[in-house]
């Protein structure tokens, strides 16, 4: 390993997930079999990956740990908020999605695991209906109760260094509201008065994190940590933040497949994705005002890919105003699939001379599955960027997120492109173990 001036890893590193469902559940038991040898941490970059450092005979490929200090797995400390009392091994259980005999060797470890109380609102999930919550009169004794909880976890587990990381439901669309969200300040004013139209329990959680010098990951589509005032916040606390929503099925696939139309110069006149799923996050998402929430990260990637202004003969057809390709999203809550959940796409396209062709992509994921090693990489890169002296929006995690934040005030666009998602990554990492970022994106 290079010289940096990266802070070595030191210590224990808490990870207190917001939400001990499915997701939570099965990332806290993968971690903790992994560390025991008796499972392998499939899908995790930063326990597989290898990136290239230097060119020619100088070249070499290395694991992540071999160019940044990064946190052991033995290193993890878990903890977790939940409306619903169960502890880890229960939630586990009765998410349903690993089998016993792939939880009970841990059992002892995630019995351990109490979720605590939930700062929590039912009208941002309708569907939800747990009542180990905390009796706070207003959003700012949220964010003082939170905070209150990570200093006594950090003290009580003797942790080093804190990540928090929202793997809760879908909250219900919040718009941004320039009076409310674009000053700190104002963000601020509007807790104190208890403004819970404009201010969503996931706020009071990014908020709490940040102010005790612990990253904050947004794992949902909520709007939480896209304002402008948190960014404000991170700046001031000089800690990283990142969001929003895992890119675990379908929108994975739309990432890494609309390059391919793009690369081949093959025209578009509409993309169809529907899903079935069937856990909690199901059941929250068949609110009309929660899917909203998600509808929105989840139609951002394609048009950042494949731009009518570009390239307007490939995609400037398909919709009523024949601007653009006709692009439609849709999930369909469906209990006997629980977290197995099915995407469909259909893409209608046209290549030489406008002839038509059609591409169907079915993709029976299983949804935790696919979190789980999301939600370790970005926790282990957000401490990183935090010893690295990275603050603000880490554009480098878009390859893990749905919807990447970027600065809309400024008319910046997300990246959505998989691949130059990867080369953001890539360049990162190098640039933090001390080598060239000398990967393009073009």
């Amino acid at each position: 390993m290079k010289q940096t001036n990266v802070k070595p890893a030191d210590g224990k590193l808490g990870i207190m997930v917001v939400g001990c469902g499915a997701v939570a559940t099965t990332f806290m038991t993968g971690v903790l079999m992994t560390r025991r040898g008796l499972a392998k941490p499939v899908g995790s970059m930063t326990q597989y990956d290898k990136i290239r450092i230097g060119r020619g005979d100088d070249k070499k490929y290395l694991p992540y740990a071999d160019i940044v200090p990064m946190a052991k797995l033995d290193d993890i400390v878990f903890g977790c908020w939940d409306v619903y009392p169960q502890n880890a091994y229960q939630a586990a259980m009765y998410a349903e999605v690993l089998k016993e005999k792939d939880i009970n060797p841990v059992k002892d470890e995630l019995e351990a695991i109490k979720p605590m109380k939930a700062a929590f609102d039912k009208n941002y999930a309708k569907r939800l209906d747990g009542d180990n919550v905390k009796d706070c009169k207003t959003r700012w004794e949220m964010v003082e109760a939170l905070r209150q909880d990570i200093r006594d976890f950090k003290e009580k587990n003797g942790c080093a260094r804190i990540v928090v990381l929202w793997a809760a439901s879908t909250e219900i669309y919040v718009p941004v509201c320039e009076k409310v969200h674009y000053h700190l300040a104002d963000l601020e004013a509007a807790m104190k008065a208890d403004d819970r139209e404009h201010v969503a329990p996931s706020m009071c959680y990014a908020y709490a994190a940040l102010t005790e010098g612990a990253p904050f990951i947004m794992g949902a589509p909520n709007t939480t940590v896209d304002i402008p005032a948190m960014w404000e916040l991170a700046d001031q606390t000089k800690m990283p933040i990142a969001g929003k929503d895992f890119k675990t099925g379908q929108t994975l696939v739309k990432s890494g497949f609309a390059p391919i139309i793009g690369t081949r110069c093959l025209g578009l006149h509409g993309w169809f994705s529907t899903n079935i799923l069937g856990n909690r996050d199901g059941l929250v998402l068949d609110e009309p005002a929660n899917f909203h929430t998600k509808e929105v990260s989840k139609l951002s990637t394609l048009e950042t890919i494949l731009k009518p202004e570009i390239q307007p003969d490939l995609y400037g057809h398909g919709n009523d105003e024949d601007t653009q390709y006709y692009h439609k999203v849709r999930i369909n809550y469906y209990p006997p699939r629980n977290d197995n959940k099915e995407g469909w796409d259909n893409i209608d396209i046209f290549g030489w001379m406008g002839y038509p062709m059609q591409i169907k992509i079915n993709f029976l994921c299983r949804d935790s599955i696919l979190a789980a090693p999301l939600c370790l990489d970005l926790c282990l890169l957000s401490d990183l960027a935090a010893r690295a002296g990275r603050y603000g929006i880490q554009r480098f995690l878009s390859f893990f997120l749905k919807a990447p934040m970027h600065d809309y005030t400024q008319g910046e666009e997300a990246v959505n492109h998989l691949y130059q998602q990867y080369t953001m990554l890539k360049n990162a990492i190098r640039e933090m173990g001390g080598y060239e970022a000398d990967e393009e994106i073009d």
